[in-house]
This record gives structure tokens, sequence and C-alpha cells, in this order.
């Protein structure tokens, strides 16, 4: 149980509103490049476009110390079982953009070993579609997550016990 159950509903909804921000501009990436889609997420980061004005700037290493993750690029059948935990490895809240046409759909390659869209395997919040999408398309992604972010509530949370109200 969190204190927001404990809260008043008006300071609960204050305390919502607050950590959406927070969230939304604290973004911790996690880049899961497979393909030529992630080039253009690397760019993203340079200076011309300047990933960092949306909290979004220190890509990281491992699952454990991100919240959102990025599949850049072609997943095939071998990989996704990889895929799937690298996802469950990331606490939660946790939020996947799928980024290109391969990520999206399969893209050009519908064939028996690709995964027709990284949505078969792992929940995702935002599609950029593109072959490969321009960073400025990743930019627009991440500005999308943050308006879903902030409006979040604790109860849409998946990591917290459902409590009947009343």
């Amino acid at each position: 149980m969190g204190i927001e159950q404990k809260l008043p509903p008006v300071l609960a909804t204050n305390l919502e509103k607050v950590v959406g921000l927070c969230r939304a501009n604290s973004i911790w990436p996690m880049t899961f490049g497979l393909a030529c889609c992630a080039l253009e997420m690397m760019v993203a980061s340079s200076s011309d476009y300047d990933i960092a004005r949306f909290g979004a700037e220190a890509f990281r290493p491992s699952p454990r110390q991100a919240d959102m993750m990025i599949v850049a690029g072609t997943v095939t059948k071998k990989m996704a079982p990889m895929v799937e935990r690298i996802y469950n490895q990331i606490s939660d809240p946790k939020w996947v953009i799928a980024y290109g046409s391969c990520a999206c759909s399969g893209g050009i390659f519908n064939t028996y070993g690709t995964v027709q869209g990284v949505d078969e395997i792992i929940p995702v919040d935002v599609y950029v579609p593109g072959c490969p999408p321009r960073p400025e398309a990743l930019l627009a992604a991440i500005m999308k997550l943050q308006k879903k972010i902030k409006s979040e509530k604790f109860s849409d949370r998946p990591d917290l016990p459902k409590v009947a109200a009343g």
C-alpha cells in the first residue's frame, strides 16, 4: 500500500499531478537498438537535436536503471524472449516506444523468423513508424509519452494493489 491510499482525495489528486510531472520530465531511457533505426535513435541524443531538454538525456545500459525502453529495429523470433526478459527487468512504472516500421509492424520483413510488431511480445505506449524514422520523430514520441505520463493516475499503476473505494 502506498501513501496515496491514506490521503484525502484532494491531496491524492494534487500528489498525482506532482508525481506525474516529475516522472514525465525525468525519463530514463534504455536503448534496445536492433537494426538501422538505432543509428537514428543515437542521433537524437546529439547536440543538434538535444534530447536532454525533454529530461531523457542519459541512456541507461541496464534495464534496472531505466523506466522507458526504446525498441528500435527488427525483432526476430529468436530475439523475442530476450526482449520480453529485459522488459520484465525494468521497474514499474515503465513505458515502451516502438521506433521504426520493423518494431511497429514487422516492416518489410513479413517472414517466418520476424515478429510482426514488438507489441506481440510487450505492451507498447507510443509507435513511431518510418524506415528509419527521423530523430525529430523520436522527440515527438517522447513528448507524446510525457503527456501520457502526466495524465496517469495512481489507480492506473499495475504495481499497486487495487483498493475498493469507500
